[in-house]
């Protein structure tokens, strides 16, 4: 297997803060669709802060494409690793919607006729070509979302982060950025997102990692890891409601699945024995 990200035994803290990553060791497989999960100041964030470099480790090391992040300015990590902030706001600000595209690309010395293709793929994707004239703070707080996700797609890096990408997002726009992720899957992209939306992860990722006080407690297949509900308790996280309602149905002994609860209404109805169709 081919890792395009190695983190190992990282420790950082910030400032008069207390530990934010406690030794922590991961490693990110080329083409995943990795899923970073738990509470508020879990230290999701500040790991992958670390994956593009705007943050280098105090101890242990970062290896992302095969350059250690310390030794690495945060410009060159950038072409290969687009991040988009939880906060759009922290990372818009050209005058325009389509300006705000095309600024990656002619910072990256894209030819003129390819920014003019690349901003009119990601305008039309995201639903935002009638706002490409508007300032990006008349839109709102999801349109916003959908632009910083799209400006950093336009100029397509090898490993793509997303930091709460569902954030203010309604069912389509959700539904579509699900096509994106695959999309980017098949293109051999690495996708990390991290997130508080069970229900998203637990369909959408390959893979999910648990933290909490800086350091990972899980890592594994989606429905396995939150289908372990002492952990989803400690992780302080809200299991997905099929996996919640199958644990109800077997703690009160009406159906039998301890190991391996349904993630979706299909895989629940056969548990229960009630057919393969609904």
């Amino acid at each position: 297997m081919k890792w395009v990200i190695e983190a190992e035994d990282v420790y950082y803290e910030y400032e008069g803060g207390g530990l934010a990553l406690d030794g922590v060791t991961l490693r990110v497989a080329k083409g995943e669709i990795l899923a970073i999960m738990g509470e508020n100041g879990a230290g999701k964030t500040t790991l992958v802060k670390h994956f593009n470099g705007l943050l280098k480790p105090q101890r242990g090391r970062v290896v992302v494409l095969g350059m250690d992040t310390r030794h690495t300015p945060v410009s060159a990590l950038a072409r290969h690793v687009g991040m988009v902030f939880q906060n759009p706001d922290f990372q818009l600000f050209a005058e325009t919607v389509e300006d705000e595209i095309k600024f990656a690309l002619r910072n990256f010395g894209f030819p003129e006729d390819v920014i003019e293709k690349r901003a009119e793929w990601a305008l039309k994707i995201f639903g935002l070509e009638k706002y490409r004239e508007r300032s990006p703070y008349t839109l709102s707080i999801g349109e916003r979302k959908r632009l910083s996700i799209a400006a950093v797609l336009s100029y397509d890096p090898d490993i793509v982060i997303l930091d709460e990408p569902t954030s203010g997002q309604d069912f389509l726009q959700k539904e579509k950025l699900t096509e994106l992720l695959y999309l980017m899957k098949q293109q051999g992209k690495t996708v990390i997102i991290v997130t508080h939306d069970v229900e998203f992860a637990v369909r959408r990722s390959d893979r999910i990692v648990v933290m909490k006080a800086g350091k990972i407690l899980a890592e594994g297949p989606p429905k396995k890891v939150l289908s372990d509900v002492r952990l989803i308790k400690e992780a302080r996280l809200k299991p997905p409601q099929i996996i919640e309602t199958a644990h109800t149905l077997t703690s009160r002994g009406i159906m039998v699945s301890r190991d391996n609860y349904p993630a979706t209404s299909y895989e629940l109805i056969r548990a229960l024995g009630l057919g393969e169709d609904i």
